[in-house]
């Protein structure tokens, strides 16, 4: 979009603004909105230097962003502003195709300057609008400000922000956001951070300069004519195209980022966690976390948001954990952020959050949600919705760090750190904590804390090993290894639900054919990410209908199905490395009622990720025996330890 670019005298000096309304602007130095301000603040403008109306507004951003108020522009005359916006705009001029650059020239002809009075007296013949009108205005934008705190919002978000807030008589969008702009409470942005302009000397011609998004933080290389701006090569944003086109002449509106809420000091761990059922292990980890709310930030307020960890073994009751800590900073007043990495996560904690949270308002936020608009004290939300965040959570606690799509997605890790205020803190949840984490982990970096056992006090399985052909080689045979045959029918014949997981999804259906082949009269399905019933499919295995579920790693986290033995086919894939098998091992022995669920890795060859699987699986059963959470003199626990 373009927008109007001016220069104004005030009683502290000159300020460059930006506005897409003009009327508002005038309004505000001149006519009714200046009427309610006494002569010598700020808003007292004795001298308006008119630049141009026709702008990319990233040029603008820019422009605006390296303005400085020097005292002889009081004594600039037409020429001297002219000169001024040639030299600001050059840069950026000279990124412009060759033959488009002279039709720019049209911006150099509109710079006008103004004596204030002259203005006043223009707004009073033409008739400004009454201070009843004004104040009918300024409620509008503080309206549409309270409904921006804490997002950052592309131009056609917020006309569906207002229109939700706001219904049918709200009035232009475009009036309040610049009246809330003047007020301080919006700030004006592009979607793209244009680079400091450089001297038209120092700049090689026809070469790009880097941007990067302002909303999802990556670097910003395509380019394209845009209708909107007049650029013939305005650059947009791939990396978030799909929440929305980022250019670099789109608006992206910024709401307030309020104040941390103050540290949860005053709280006693011990009265938090009591309402809640946790544990020992649980209790534990949840106290120690919530003695990391309670510091203060280090180096102060402004430093950005301090990271806390718990390392959980799958089937600890992570979501659990974290409700004390959810509840101490609701108490102290502040909003809190759970994302989760997928939809169907995020459906499954809904319900769970409003139980537990009945007084609370829980917003919950994915692609296409109706709640798209709302306000919660609690959000729930997939890693992506955070990009239309900004500063607005005193807490953000990100489930499965390690989890596709967050992990090793800089975008996504830029949206979390945006959604967290400054001061704020983050809970990061994870069985399988990246590498780079748990090096910081260990390193004494990152504080942490680990929950080693299950909420049921039995050990994790620990995978046994089952040497085997390849899937690849069991399809060209047309035949499945015995060992491999009678493992599976002993899980069956104890009644145990099967997982069976392969690496390929191509795989899945021949080798259904030879599983149905070897177990006749049962019921074995498989599915994938590309299966249109995979969710009835679960359903139905969770119903004991199906019997034997051949999957990908597409159901190694998220799904608890009661009394399930795991089989990891091809366990030696480099497609599965020690988080991916700990995950898929954890779907086994999670219910209280069979603990002892068995797993097994099946494969022709032993490698590091299935050995560095097994030794994390036994040293968190050592640390849990250690730590007294497991149920020592039961048999089960016995036979585990003698393993």
């Amino acid at each position: 979009m373009q927008v109007s670019l001016y220069a104004v005298r005030t009683s502290v000096g000159w300020a460059c603004q930006i506005t897409i309304d003009t009327e508002v602007d005038l309004d505000w130095w001149y006519g009714a909105g200046a009427g309610g301000r006494a002569e010598g603040t700020l808003t007292d403008a004795s001298r308006m230097v008119w630049l141009s109306s026709q702008v990319p507004l990233g040029w603008a951003v820019a422009i605006q962003a390296g303005f400085g108020s020097e005292l002889h522009m009081d004594d600039w005359e037409t020429e001297e502003w002219q000169q001024y916006l040639w030299e600001q705009l050059t840069p950026y001029l000279l990124q412009e195709p060759a033959e488009s650059r002279e039709s720019w020239g049209r911006l150099m002809g509109e710079v006008r300057l103004y004596e204030g009075r002259a203005i006043a007296g223009m707004l009073a013949e033409k008739g400004s609008p009454s201070g009843d009108t004004w104040v009918e205005l300024e409620q509008r934008a503080l309206q549409l400000a309270a409904a921006m705190m804490g997002r950052a919002l592309l131009a056609g978000e917020v006309e569906a922000l207002w229109a939700e807030v706001a219904g049918e008589t709200g009035g232009p969008w475009r009036s309040a956001a610049q009246l809330g702009v003047l007020l301080g409470r919006l700030r004006l942005q592009a979607g793209l951070a244009q680079p400091a302009p450089r001297t038209p000397g120092r700049l090689r011609r026809g070469r790009a300069v880097a941007l990067r998004c302002r909303r999802c933080g990556s670097g910003a290389e395509s380019r394209t004519a845009c209708a909107a701006c007049g650029s013939a090569a305005c650059a947009y944003c791939e990396a978030c195209l799909a929440m929305g086109r980022s250019r670099a002449c789109a608006l992206l509106l910024q709401g307030a980022a309020g104040a941390a809420v103050p540290r949860t000091a005053g709280v006693s761990p011990t009265a938090a966690l009591g309402r809640w059922g946790l544990s020992a292990a649980q209790r534990a980890a949840a106290g120690a976390a919530l003695r990391f709310l309670a510091e203060p930030p280090a180096g102060g307020s402004g430093v950005p948001a301090a990271r806390f960890l718990i390392w959980a073994v799958t089937g600890a009751g992570k979501t659990e954990m974290i409700f004390p800590l959810l509840q101490a900073i609701l108490d102290a007043g502040g909003r809190v952020l759970v994302a989760a990495p997928r939809r169907d996560v995020v459906l499954e904690l809904a319900p769970r959050l409003a139980k537990a949270f009945p007084d609370e308002n829980v917003v919950t936020l994915y692609g296409g949600s109706p709640d798209r608009w709302k306000r919660g004290t609690i959000t729930l939300s997939t890693t992506h919705q955070l990009l239309r965040f900004n500063e607005a959570f005193d807490l953000v606690v990100i489930d499965e760090i390690d989890a596709f799509p967050y992990h090793n997605d800089p975008m996504l890790d830029h949206a979390a750190r945006g959604a967290c205020k400054i001061g704020g803190k983050y809970i990061y949840l994870s069985a399988t904590p990246p590498a780079p984490l748990q090096r910081e982990a260990k390193a004494g970096i990152l504080p942490h804390a680990k929950v080693p056992a299950r909420f049921h006090g039995h050990p994790l399985p620990v995978p046994r090993k089952l040497k085997i052909a390849t899937v690849a080689r069991c399809l060209q045979q047309k035949k499945l290894p015995m060992a491999l045959v009678r493992s599976l029918k002993a899980s069956l014949e104890r009644g145990a639900q099967v997982f069976l997981f392969v690496s390929r999804i191509k795989h899945i259906e021949p080798f259904l054919d030879l599983l149905r082949s070897a177990i006749p009269n049962l019921q074995i399905e498989g599915t994938s990410s590309v299966d249109p019933a995979r969710a009835e499919k679960v359903m139905s295995f969770r119903n004991r209908a199906i019997r034997l579920l051949v999957t990908t790693t597409i159901l190694e986290r998220g799904v608890t199905v009661p009394m399930s033995d795991v089989f990891i086919a091809d366990a030696d894939s480099e497609l599965f490395d020690e988080a991916a098998l700990i995950q898929m091992a954890g779907r086994a022995g999670r219910s209280k009622d069979d603990p002892a669920g068995r797993v097994v890795f099946a494969a022709p060859y032993w490698t590091r990720g299935q050995s560095a699987a097994v030794s994390q699986i036994k040293a968190m059963n050592r640390i849990a025996r250690k730590g007294g959470y497991l149920l020592e003199g039961t048999q089960e626990a016995k036979r585990r330890r003698d393993h």
